[in-house]
């Protein structure tokens, strides 16, 4: 008899526990918000691994010395581009015998077409971009040019490419689950913009990295959030983009059709709606791997949509 009661209350209390909800983030809304799915999904980021840590580039403008490069490989003439494993020479002086270095390449883009009108501009006041191709260790010190192993690797390395100290990177906490406020209203903290990617890449999402023209001189470090946000303004002023606010948005059965204040056409017809107006979007959230007085570099952590080379970046409040 004992048992079976005992059997019963088990039962009742693993059904009980099945039916409590799972835990998630925060359910408290803002004032004036009804929180939903739709416009508070809910934000669960990856943690960075130690290749987004150490492969992510940056932008300076304090240009790495370039007197120690890269000058060749085993295989050299032959074979111009090394990766992990490989045996590499370096010319320049200082190496130490055991000491690991990292290797990085002072970046051109031969594109020079400007995603968003002043990116060039920007792009200048924030220095130069870097690419970081991974870290070596000097296994050779005896000739005119050491000798190094290649322990990592972020992309091929090449010939003229530099060699620098290697320095170590902090891991970087994460948080939990949060509620992503689709239309959160500026809150006047630190703001920017996405003014380049890595590998110039122009549309973005999840796990990329992107260079931010704010840094620790605006009090932006390693572990902060930033979230990109759009207006609909943006559009007006893109090529693609504003030829829709040209076209009828009206159905053939609309008495008085609407038109955007921005179209070409007859506004006597019907209400116009004003760009302006329309409230900005949170496009995704972005995390800080590391930042130098002016710039920052960040990794794409939850996006809802395409981020774009140009969107506005400001400090997370959460």
């Amino acid at each position: 008899m004992n048992k079976t009661v005992l059997l019963l209350f088990l039962s009742l209390t693993l059904a009980a526990a099945a039916q409590q909800p799972a835990a998630t983030a925060d359910q408290t809304a803002p004032s004036g918000t009804v929180s939903t799915n739709v416009n508070f999904p809910i934000e669960r980021v990856p943690t960075p691994t130690s290749s987004d840590l150490y492969c992510a580039g940056f932008v300076s403008k304090n240009l790495v010395p370039d007197a120690n490069f890269i000058a060749g490989g085993l295989d050299t003439p032959n074979t111009t581009k090394y990766g992990l494993d490989e045996l590499i020479y370096l010319s320049g002086k200082g190496y130490e015998l055991g000491r690991q270095y990292s290797v990085v390449r002072e970046l051109r883009d031969p594109n020079r077409f400007e995603i968003y009108q002043g990116q060039f501009a920007q792009l200048k006041a924030m220095g130069q971009p870097y690419a970081e191709l991974g870290t070596i260790r000097i296994v050779d010190t005896r000739h005119r040019t050491a000798i190094a192993h290649i322990e990592v690797s972020c992309g091929p390395m090449m010939p003229g490419d530099i060699v620098t100290p290697f320095v170590e990177k902090a891991s970087i906490p994460m948080h939990g689950p949060l509620h992503f406020d689709r239309f959160l209203p500026s809150t006047g903290k630190s703001s920017g913009r996405i003014v380049m990617a890595k590998d110039f890449d122009t549309e973005l999402g999840t796990g990329m990295k992107v260079y931010l023209n704010l840094g620790s001189n605006q009090g932006v470090k390693p572990g902060d959030y930033m979230r990109a946000v759009r207006s609909y303004e943006a559009d007006l002023h893109n090529p693609v983009d504003s030829l829709s606010f040209k076209a009828s948005a009206a159905d053939d059965t609309q008495t008085k059709p609407p038109s955007f204040e921005s179209s070409m056409l007859d506004r006597s017809k019907g209400p116009v709606i004003h760009v302006a107006d329309l409230p900005r979007r949170a496009i995704g959230e972005i995390l800080v791997l590391s930042s130098t007085p002016t710039t920052s570099t960040g990794m794409i952590v939850f996006a809802l949509e395409d981020v774009h080379i140009g969107d506005v970046v400001e400090l997370d409040p959460q």
